[in-house]
């Protein structure tokens, strides 16, 4: 076994950090391995924001669903899908005017291009991802920074056609410290061949044999099984509602209206 394939199968979310900075060398070259990263059209329909700033850290770790680890954190990036800067590039570049010229109309990004540079963000975050893990610098991915569209556009001085699509926290192991990796689904329920495999419910009951063991009688939900109470403890929360929220108004922002 390789390095790298050493490294990736050893990875898991840190939440506990040591409490040195992250040294200029290692955070220079954790970015460099991000902008190395696949990219639809070479385009790089994506930026990201290194935050350092305890109070903005502090803010971050209470809007991402009240996580005080995150402000423990030394670093975190925020990844953004970004068309703001090919727009600005089309502007500077009278492209509206051309199209015009030509009996066509000038066109936002439409939601197609917003799932591109989700593509382009996230690829640009699993290689910051691995990176960091192969310099002894642990990390963990925060969806929420999707939630509360309004107040983190303010935060981060996001524009127009920008969206935060994820968050990592970056931080050295504290020393002697490990991750223990949590269990995946068996790849036969993961990898398939040629063509996608529909399960039956025999098949779905093994799938799900071990989560099933994770339920607890008594629970919040009153729940009578791990199903129903995964489907209230995510599907339906108030994260995941506040999430939905914040999608919608990125969508009807990159909606490709006439401009």
């Amino acid at each position: 076994m390789n390095e790298t394939i050493s490294t990736i199968l050893k990875r898991g979310s840190l939440r506990k950090y040591d409490e040195k900075d992250i040294s200029k060398e290692d955070l220079d070259l954790i970015l460099k391995s991000a902008m190395r990263a696949p990219t639809a059209g070479n385009m790089m329909c994506y930026s990201v924001i290194v935050v350092k700033n305890k109070e903005i850290k502090e803010k971050l770790s209470i809007s991402c669903d009240n996580q005080p680890f995150i402000k423990t954190a030394p670093v975190l990036l925020v990844f953004l899908a970004d068309l703001n800067k090919w727009y600005k590039y089309y502007e500077y570049n009278n492209t509206k005017s051309f199209m015009e010229e030509k009996g066509e109309y000038f066109e936002g990004p439409t939601e197609a291009n917003l799932m591109l540079a989700t593509q382009d963000a996230i690829i640009a975050a699993e290689n910051v991802v691995i990176a960091a893990e192969s310099l002894g610098i642990g990390s963990c991915y925060i969806g929420d920074i999707m939630e509360k569209f309004e107040y983190h556009k303010e935060l981060l001085n996001l524009p127009k056609y920008v969206y935060p699509i994820t968050m990592l926290t970056l931080g050295y192991y504290p020393k002697g410290y490990s991750v223990p990796l949590r269990d995946r689904f068996n790849e036969e329920y993961i990898i398939f061949e040629e063509e996608y495999k529909e399960f039956s419910e025999v098949d779905i009951k093994k799938m799900f044999k071990e989560r099933d063991r994770l339920f607890v009688t008594k629970n919040k939900y009153n729940a009578n099984n791990y199903a129903q109470y995964h489907f209230n403890m995510k599907v339906k929360s108030e994260f995941s509602k506040e999430m939905t929220r914040s999608v919608k108004l990125a969508l009807d922002e990159w909606n490709g209206n006439k401009i």
